[in-house]
């Protein structure tokens, strides 16, 4: 993919300031580009650097002073920052653009797809699947019996959706994920054995989510385990049978939610936290990277840490009266001996 400066001027609504012929096929940083290279300056600390670099075109703002010359091309705009944000999307949006279906692969004849669809080599598609327009399945996913994709979704390669699950419009899911596995469930046995108790229930998942890699969401025993609309969660996250988690929820890697919890809408929950089953969790919560969350939390909008966790401020200020204990340490040992010499004067 190769633009010119004047070609991305016209996108941007900019204005070019050197060579509008110059051509450039790809992104880098303006401290590491070369020739060919498109970079932007939004960040006034790296000024030093468009005096330097080697990029063919650099995006700068309107009101960027020059105080040396320049060797690239500059291309300003009213916002450096928003219009490499575009540049971005736009880049993204054509190098997964991919249609048609490759072979080999396999796709039941009862299953249905819409249209400008992409089938990767070596998928799978089920019996009765219904899948919508503009969706994307890479190479080796597995879609299984009566599985429901929506318009625009996308399925990385090796993803994996089990049978009877829903996914809504817009849902983009990365590698190695796997959709409807079955919940972590088991019944105790009067010889100490378990036996398993059959999953029965799927995954709904609602509109504009996307889910990162290699992470899973179990099925519900009975009903569904829901990812509301406009959840975010990053990669390597469990989430256990008969969860729901709340619209507009983001969630960062490592987190494992316990079966039955409900996550409310626009919570944050940092990396590696854990929560236990059976409990709700307030809307607008905040958890902190690696809390443990072993109750209900009924309080809308608050800040949570630890683990237990607890409010946040409440926590740290007990983490400075920790940090204080050594020295309290000391202090007692002095008041116990000047307590005994004490004694011994009297």
């Amino acid at each position: 993919m190769q633009f010119t400066a004047h070609e991305l001027s016209l996108l941007l609504n900019g204005t070019v300031e050197g060579d509008p012929s110059v051509a450039v096929n790809k992104l880098a940083k303006i401290e590491e580009a070369g020739a060919g290279s498109l970079s932007f300056l939004a960040n006034p600390k790296y000024e030093q650097h468009l005096y330097s670099t080697n990029a063919s075109v650099v995006i700068v703002n309107n009101d960027q002073v020059l105080t040396a010359p320049v060797k690239a091309t500059l291309l300003r705009v009213a916002n450096a920052y928003s219009a490499i944000t575009v540049l971005l999307e736009k880049y993204n949006t054509l190098k997964l653009n991919k249609n048609g279906i490759e072979q080999p692969c396999f796709i039941h004849s009862s299953a249905t797809i819409g249209e400008n669809a992409y089938v990767g080599a070596f998928a799978y598609i089920g019996p009765n699947v219904k899948i919508g327009n503009n969706c994307k399945i890479y190479p080796h996913c597995f879609i299984a019996d009566d599985v429901t994709l929506a318009d625009n979704v996308t399925l990385f390669p090796g993803v994996k959706v089990y049978f009877d699950c829903a996914l809504g419009n817009n849902v983009t899911i990365h590698s190695g994920t796997i959709i409807g596995g079955d919940g972590f469930g088991f019944a105790p046995s009067a010889d100490g054995s378990y036996t398993k108790i059959s999953q029965i229930g799927n995954v709904v998942i609602e509109d504009d989510v996307e889910i990162g890699a290699n992470t899973t969401v179990d099925r519900a025993t009975m009903g569904s385990t829901i990812v509301r609309k406009g959840v975010k969660l990053d990669n390597l996250i469990q989430v256990a049978h008969n969860v729901e988690i709340g619209a507009n929820t983001v969630i960062a890697a490592q987190t494992g939610i316990s079966g039955s919890t409900k996550i409310g809408e626009n919570c944050i929950i940092g990396g590696q936290v854990g929560i236990v089953g059976h409990i709700s969790v307030a809307k607008g919560s905040q958890i902190q990277a690696q809390s443990g969350v072993s109750r209900t939390i009924t309080e809308e909008n608050k800040k949570w840490m630890g683990s237990p966790a607890f409010p946040l401020n409440d926590h740290m200020r007990s983490q400075i009266v920790v940090n204080r204990l050594p020295a309290l340490e000391r202090r007692i040992h002095e008041l116990e001996k000047i307590i005994e010499e004490l004694r011994k004067v009297q």
